[in-house]
């Protein structure tokens, strides 16, 4: 099960989330690869898109791996196996998080035309195009509930088990449609995984 590109894994998870049609739920995308599944999933399912900033804190080493996230409202998330099994110094981390926190700030005035969309009282899915550790999607979910929606779901097109298995206690509900025992990461869910430019991300939002 391999996705042609993120498009097509939005319009597959929007399949999955039809019974979300009609509740206008507000759709938010991780940027920068989580923003063409939100924006396929929006357009199938009615739902207003957004974005929701949230910045992976990557092992210095092997920075595909999260050793935690960063989310607005100074949220954090570690993953704390991983810290110890890298053996990062505070230093070392220190490092990461300035670097993440800038990148952080930069994306929130290139994104953002204003405030975000209230998501309080509304249906909110917050979608990636995948989940490794969770770390990241774990950030966002506490940025979410911070401003306490209705209902809190993840929507994912793949995803490691333990990183289900992570998310899950963080939302109302969570929609994954392939949890395979082997995923050594995300981009071998997909044919066409190129990375995103900052243009790509701001055509969708528009």
């Amino acid at each position: 099960m391999v996705y042609p590109d993120r498009a097509a894994a939005g319009r597959a998870l929007g399949t999955a989330l039809e019974h979300l049609r009609g509740t206008h739920p507000l759709v938010l995308g991780l940027p920068r690869g989580g923003v063409p599944v939100a924006a396929a999933v929006a357009d199938a399912i009615d739902g207003e898109l957004d974005v929701l900033l949230v910045r992976k804190l990557g092992l210095p080493q092997h920075p595909e791996l999260a050793m935690g996230a960063l989310g607005e409202n100074d949220v954090l998330v570690l993953n704390e196996d991983v810290v110890a099994r890298g053996r990062v110094s505070e230093a070392a981390f220190a490092e990461v998080e300035r670097a993440e926190r800038a990148e952080l700030a930069r994306r929130r005035t290139l994104l953002r035309d204003g405030e975000p969309v209230s998501m309080t009282d509304r249906t909110v899915v917050i979608v990636d195009d995948g989940m490794a550790t969770g770390a990241t999607v774990a950030a966002a979910c506490r940025v979410a509930r911070a401003q306490q929606p209705a209902r809190l779901i993840v929507a994912m097109p793949v995803s490691a088990p333990e990183a289900a298995h992570r998310v899950r206690p963080e939302c109302d509900e969570l929609v994954c449609l392939w949890t395979p025992d082997d995923l050594g990461g995300v981009g071998g869910a997909y044919h066409d995984f190129h990375q995103l430019t900052d243009d790509e991300v701001t055509d969708l939002l528009r």
